[in-house]
């Protein structure tokens, strides 16, 4: 019996060889290759190109002039077919797949172990199977789990029995037609919030027949099987890394397992016009397990997000095929699963009757979604010989970067002082719209004055002090004038139209803070008996200290040039 033979297969980027190497080659990663068994000549399902292939057997045609198509066709000889989408019973995720859920789509969906991406689909599923055959397969879990997460959900179509049924002009269309995509009705998620409060005695339910079908299976062709006899509308495959081909040799969950049964289930949705709703497994580095192919295969790629200590939840999509990518849908933990965030700026404000130094608001889009965040910075004397820059929510380097400008262009002295800065809610705010805002809290935190709690701060700081523009700036006043927000410190150049806020135009950090901090110090905060006493006070601690390294240097010898204080 021969030996075995065996190739190495990046899990990135699904480049093969002979051996086995730290790096791959193509894509550049470390540690990425995996050992595969190769199967024996002739026993691969897939057929392969022989000697007596059809160019061969027929040649190349030299004159290309008499070139006739033989499957193709030009885009003119294709129909017009409106492709109507349909609603998932969340407007959230609606949003996030760009208005709907388009038939015969992939979508693959990822996460952190408990995040809820499995709540999420089985309340969709229970959503859409009062109107469309819905099959739900389940790899990780029995039968019998199903059912009892479905009923702590209330998700349970034998809940609906005995309760009164909705008028028949609500109804759409049977399933038992196969034709026509189905027509989904809007979110109740509300109502689903309101039931969430009362007792279940009081609870209304559907009666209506439910059409869900669960499939506890791993084997990839009984699940083929299952797809083309029940043809249904949508289908959740949980997860695809459970899932197996039995022509390979490869385990469960490996890159040739995902890549082959992927690209089969694939090929049957876009056979029936199913749509796929795919679960995937995520690395310890929170990128999707499985090779980078299987990101390619599918239409959409959804990122389910959010911190284990707070309820909240962020759907966010990295690709959108059919819709614009990094939008995002926020979602609540609540007992009996998910629940949209109607208005997500709630969740991010901080108590604004409550008025504190060191915080500053902001328009951070994700997307086309406008979100109003309030970013929170402490600055405090350092205990040790190495100040700390601890971030939430905000990222780190850029922060550096702020400080940087601040100390050098403004005269801030803030290289021998702890900083802290979070964004509250702990939303991540990566987009450099948000550089001033992070630096008006900071400024705000080292002086202990109040920024107006009605002013939202816009811009992006560059590294000679000046403010930058920033994009889609109509739709973030939009969303600051909605919620109350009187005034907006924008940069010097862009030319809003009349939303009925104050505009300030500013063309460097220091003038954005002479605008934004008041000279009125906090009344809640004295440490002196006046306020020239405290800023006489810390002017002479910094005056000294910096004028002793800047006049003799330090005991190494190194000179420091200290920039002339503005404050």
């Amino acid at each position: 019996m021969p030996k075995p033979r065996t190739h190495y297969i990046c899990s990135e980027c699904g480049a093969e060889f002979p051996q086995y190497f730290g790096k791959c080659s193509a894509c550049n990663q470390w540690n990425t290759l995996l050992e595969q068994v190769i199967a024996p000549a002739g026993s691969s399902p897939r057929p392969s190109l022989n000697g007596s292939s059809w160019i061969k057997e027929h040649g190349r045609t030299p004159d290309k002039a008499k070139g006739q198509p033989r499957s193709s066709l030009k885009l003119s000889q294709i129909a017009d077919a409106a492709v109507s989408r349909c609603s998932s019973g969340f407007g959230e995720l609606d949003r996030v797949l760009g208005g709907g859920i388009v038939p015969g789509s992939l979508v693959l969906i990822g996460g952190e172990p408990g995040i809820g991406k499995s709540t999420l689909l089985l309340q969709v599923a229970n959503q859409l199977s009062y109107h469309s055959r819905i099959l739900y397969v389940s790899g990780e879990e029995s039968g019998q789990q199903v059912k009892m997460r479905a009923g702590r959900l209330r998700a349970d179509p034998a809940a609906a029995d005995g309760a009164e049924a909705e008028s028949s002009q609500n109804s759409l269309e049977s399933p038992e037609e196969e034709n026509t995509p189905p027509k989904l009705q809007k979110s109740k998620v509300k109502q689903d919030s309101e039931r969430s409060q009362t007792p279940n005695s009081q609870l209304k339910t559907l009666n209506c027949e439910s059409h869900f079908y669960l499939l506890p299976e791993t084997d990839l062709e009984e699940i083929l099987r299952e797809l083309e006899s029940l043809k249904p509308h949508l289908a959740v495959i949980d997860s695809i890394q459970t899932i197996y081909f039995p022509s390979l040799t490869s385990a469960p969950g490996s890159v040739a397992q995902v890549r082959e049964c992927t690209s089969a289930l694939m090929q049957v949705a876009k056979r029936e016009n199913i749509t796929l709703f795919i679960v995937g497994h995520v690395t310890k580095e929170g990128a999707i397990a499985g090779p980078r192919v299987l990101e390619h295969l599918v239409d959409t790629v959804l990122f389910f997000e959010g911190d284990r200590f707070a309820s909240h939840r962020l759907l966010r999509s990295i690709k959108n095929r059919f819709g614009a990518t990094h939008e995002i849908g926020v979602f609540e933990m609540v007992a009996n699963g998910l629940r949209e965030v109607d208005n997500p700026s709630e969740l991010f404000l901080g108590n604004r009757e409550e008025i504190v130094s060191g915080s500053a608001t902001v328009v951070a889009c994700e997307g086309t979604r406008p979100i109003v965040v309030e970013l929170q910075a402490l600055v405090s004397p350092s205990s040790t010989g190495s100040p700390r820059r601890s971030t939430t929510g905000v990222e780190s380097n850029r922060l550096l970067q702020i400080l940087a400008v601040l100390e050098k262009r403004v005269g801030i002295p803030l290289s021998k002082l702890d900083t802290y800065v979070a964004s509250v809610g702990g939303l991540v705010v990566s987009e450099p719209a948000a550089d001033l805002g992070i630096a008006i809290a900071v400024v705000s935190s080292f002086r202990d004055r109040v920024v107006d709690p009605h002013t939202v701060i816009l811009g992006e700081v560059g590294l000679g002090g000046q403010v930058r523009p920033v994009s889609q700036l109509e739709l973030r006043l939009r969303e600051a004038g909605k919620l109350g927000f009187k005034r907006a410190i924008i940069p010097k150049g862009q030319i809003p139209p009349d939303l009925g806020l104050e505009i300030v135009p500013v063309g460097k950090v220091l003038d954005a803070i002479i605008e934004a901090i008041p000279g009125q110090p906090n009344q809640n905060f004295e440490p002196a008996d006046s306020q020239d006493e405290y800023d006489q006070e810390y002017d002479d601690e910094y005056d000294d200290e910096y004028e002793d390294q800047g006049d003799g240097g330090d005991e190494e010898g190194n000179g420091f040039v200290e920039s002339e204080p503005v404050f």
